[in-house]
């Protein structure tokens, strides 16, 4: 099993989110106002999450009156898209003692204010609860084809990386944001994410170690484990439209692997070879670090995490910190986030291994 040189490996994958930047700016913040209408890619539009609405939440009789929330944008980068829109809730308190924090992230086609309910039960224990859209979703989008349509448009120019990486970026700045906050303790940062999100907080966890526990919902998945075992097509088909797109300038009659392949390559690079799971899971060592599955997910299937899992294990028992990793996959579940993983991730500790 080869050794995995961690700040190499953070270098390297450094450089390919730099590599299709507009012009960087000076990280600052514009106010903004609480969104009333989220614009959700996606039909029919989703009304309620039982998962997001099961996780604990503290009894406080006037909580209401006590969350305080924050809506703004951090600009990350010249360009529209370069405009991070944030909402954090935290609970007023004439403590001047500086608290956790917790990045959340939404899956596909939604936003950041469907991630409500967990930010709301994350403040009422104590934390500072943070989400953002990311790229081309929520206030980053114009139309129901936006995010169809960034995806289309970084196969035919290559000049940006709206699957996973542009919203790394964004996750490193955002880092960069809170560990200045006065309220923040900057090294109690956590983030975590659904889905789409899981796999943001994947690679911001393992691209900034500033993100110091991290809880990756339906995310961690073998890219090239699932073009090698002919097990892409459930994750193709979340994101259909740009392996079409592919297809035809390919001069294919059906998606293929060499299809999705190029596809990876050209819009996510390095995503399927040296930035895959079997080497970007093991250098989040030794931060606490949670998975959570189903284990019929066949976007996200656990024969596909076996490598990286048995990487990360070797990472983590060389760290002496083997009880900081943990895998949970839920009997029966596909690609779906429950209730019953709200308890594990909700276990997630800054300072000590999780509970069981």
């Amino acid at each position: 099993m080869e050794a995995i040189d961690a700040a190499k490996l953070r270098a390297e994958l450094l450089g390919v989110l730099r590599s299709r930047r507009s012009a960087e700016v000076p990280l600052s913040v514009e106010p903004g106002k609480p969104v009333v209408h989220c614009l959700f890619q996606e039909t029919p539009r989703p009304q309620f999450s039982e998962a997001m609405e099961s996780c604990p939440k503290a009894n406080i009789s006037n909580f209401k009156e006590l969350l305080e929330e924050e809506n703004f944008y951090l600009i990350t980068e010249s360009g529209e898209q370069g405009r991070l829109p944030v909402l954090i809730l935290s609970m007023k308190e004439d403590s001047h003692q500086r608290k956790p924090a917790v990045v959340f992230l939404h899956s596909t086609n939604k936003c950041k204010e469907w991630l409500r309910p967990l930010l709301e039960a994350y403040a009422s224990r104590g934390y500072i609860a943070v989400a953002i859209d990311s790229r081309y979703h929520g206030e980053r989008a114009s139309s129901m084809t936006t995010y169809r349509d960034a995806l289309v448009s970084a196969w035919k120019n290559g000049d940006t990386m709206p699957f996973i990486f542009d919203t790394v970026w964004d996750l490193i700045k955002l880092a960069d944001y809170l560990t200045e906050r006065k309220d923040i303790d900057p090294s109690r940062i956590g983030i975590s994410g659904e889905s789409l999100g899981g796999m943001h907080a994947w690679f911001a966890a393992a691209a900034d170690t500033r993100y110091a526990v991290a809880a990756l919902i339906i995310g961690v998945q073998g890219f090239r484990w699932a073009i090698d075992n002919d097990k892409w097509q459930a994750r193709v088909d979340s994101i259909k439209a740009v392996f079409e797109e592919a297809r035809i300038d390919l001069g294919k009659s059906a998606i293929d692997k060499e299809v999705v392949e190029k596809v990876w390559d050209r819009i996510a690079p390095g995503l399927a070879s040296h930035f895959d799971s079997p080497f970007t899971v093991p250098i989040i060592a030794p931060r606490p670090l949670l998975l959570l599955n189903g284990e019929e997910d066949p976007r996200c299937p656990l024969a596909g995490l076996k490598l990286p899992m048995a990487r990360a294990e070797k990472a983590y028992e060389e760290a002496h910190s083997l009880d900081n990793l943990k895998l949970v996959a839920q009997p029966g579940i596909g690609h779906q986030m429950t209730s019953l993983m709200d308890l594990p991730m909700s276990d997630v500790q800054f300072d000590s291994p999780f509970v069981a």
